[in-house]
């Protein structure tokens, strides 16, 4: 068996590939800090006796997405975690950054999952868990261009499960929707939450339970399940003065 999972040098992506290395997989871990990679794939064959490629690169370059599906082959669980955000004012905010945000939080989701869902419909099996957000329900006035991609994940996840089920397919797919995690994310972002983070371990230990089970909607802690009701029920005007509100108290200055 084995698992492909991208941003896996920190934050939740480290830990799913923890999870599944005591799971008795054979890893393919992507991301851009190599050293990172290397040191966390040193640890995970020490303790388990799996095999582990590392893949150092840049995942906002969609050559790069297409270059990983030629070199690793025969991928069991594909797991789309790479990401990253920003917080400002749209008009303020880095476009470079943006665009590689774009390409990184969506285009490369959308390679990978349609590589690999490709292969593995052809051997009628297989589990794709995209990494999402509770952002991906919401409208994200302060952070517009972050909710965004995680909204496309969210509508392209929803489409492709329906996909499957009238193909009657083994291979499942799911999605991945945390409120804060305690990963990089926030420096990154340059925002500093007000609220109580989930740890990545547990985030991620809670998702793997799920996906194995065949969730879709894969939702951790009941602050957030109460958030995506209430981002269902609440009118969109109103919802974009609250986000407005939280977001604002985040702005590091």
């Amino acid at each position: 068996m084995k698992a492909l999972i991208t941003g896996a040098s920190s934050g939740i992506g480290k830990e799913f590939a923890k999870i599944f290395a005591k799971k008795g997989y054979d890893l393919a871990i992507v991301a851009r800090n190599k050293e990172e990679l290397e040191k966390l794939a040193k640890d995970l064959q020490k303790d388990n006796k799996i095999k582990v490629e590392i893949i150092a690169t840049d995942l906002s370059i969609p050559e790069n997405c297409k270059e990983i599906h030629k070199k690793v082959q025969n991928v069991d669980i594909l797991i789309n975690n790479a990401g990253f955000g920003d917080c400002g004012n749209f008009t303020k905010t880095s476009l470079d950054k943006e665009i590689s945000m774009i390409n990184t939080n969506i285009v490369a989701y959308h390679i990978l999952m349609k590589l690999y869902l490709v292969d593995m419909k052809a051997k009628g099996a297989g589990k794709i868990l995209n990494v999402a957000s509770i952002a991906g329900f919401m409208p994200g006035p302060l952070m517009a261009t972050y909710y965004a991609t995680k909204a496309y994940i969210v509508r392209i996840s929803e489409a492709i499960r329906e996909e499957l089920k009238k193909e009657k397919s083994n291979v499942k797919i799911s999605i991945l929707c945390p409120g804060p995690v305690d990963t990089n994310f926030n420096k990154v972002a340059n925002v500093k939450f007000h609220m109580r983070e989930a740890n990545s371990t547990n985030v991620a230990e809670y998702a793997v339970k799920k996906l194995e089970k065949g969730k879709f909607y894969i939702i951790p802690g009941i602050n957030v399940k109460i958030a995506k009701i209430g981002a269902k029920l609440t009118p969109t005007n109103l919802m974009s003065k609250i986000i407005y509100r939280v977001q604002k108290r985040k702005i590091q200055r």
